[in-house]
């Protein structure tokens, strides 16, 4: 099974799909929609997923949420979820290493790390979050905030829900690690949709950093894991 998320990503969200399908073949696809105004969800749909979303915007971490919890309901504790972001395009198809290191069970949260940059800005939103895991997990990461990640159904119900908004990786990671789940960086060959240092640019990564501090601030102070579990029980 495949957790997609997509805000506006009509141009590339077919494309996520397809690639996913063909690496994937008889893989459920399910797409959390937040609230798309160019023809996403017509896309995902033509695209044969499961689309979950709202009338209005929740943010990336809500809206995931609602999609995973529906997705969940009757499924294998063992199955393999992918969590991935829409933007991929036909690089999601490289996504089989994640999936691969769960069933082999040399992960319990495998996270893609990009071999390549593209894009950016000065550093600071994801030198926070890599901070951030650091201290309340203890976790060393290179990449913390990507969205690629592959974890059992079993997994995932217990890290649910998650963080609000962009905070959800970073929350994520931490809440594993607290869990005493294995979390697992491997470098993969994939390609999204980067921001430069526009203006539009600096604002998304101010409105991550923001949804960082609130996570980080959400877990300061508690040694327990989600749903209450105690870190290494």
């Amino acid at each position: 099974m495949a957790i997609v998320a997509a805000r506006d990503e009509a141009d590339r969200i077919g494309a996520t799909l397809g690639a996913l399908a063909a690496a994937f073949p008889g893989i459920e696809l399910w797409v959390a929609d937040d609230a798309s105004s160019d023809g996403t969800r017509d896309a995902a749909l033509a695209a044969g997923a499961t689309v979950i979303g709202r009338n209005r915007p929740h943010g990336k971490g809500g809206n995931v949420t609602a999609a995973a919890t529906a997705a969940l309901d009757g499924l294998d504790p063992d199955a393999v979820v992918l969590l991935c972001d829409g933007d991929l395009a036909e690089t999601a198809g490289r996504l089989m290493p994640l999936a691969a290191a769960v069933e082999a069970d040399e992960a319990d949260l495998a996270i893609a790390a990009f071999e390549r940059k593209a894009g950016g800005g000065l550093g600071l939103a994801k030198g926070y979050a890599r901070w951030a895991i650091r201290r309340l997990s203890g976790v060393e990461t290179t990449a913390p905030i990507s969205g690629q990640r592959a974890l059992r159904a079993s997994t995932l119900a217990e890290l649910l829900p998650f963080a609000p908004r962009y905070g959800m990786e970073l929350g994520m990671t931490v809440d594993a690690a607290r869990a005493g789940y294995r979390v697992v960086e491997i470098e993969l060959d994939l390609a999204h949709r980067a921001t430069g240092r526009s203006l539009a640019g600096f604002l998304h990564r101010g409105r991550q950093l923001s949804d960082f501090v609130a996570a980080y601030r959400d877990r300061s102070g508690s040694t327990r894991g989600p749903a209450g579990r105690r870190a290494g029980a």
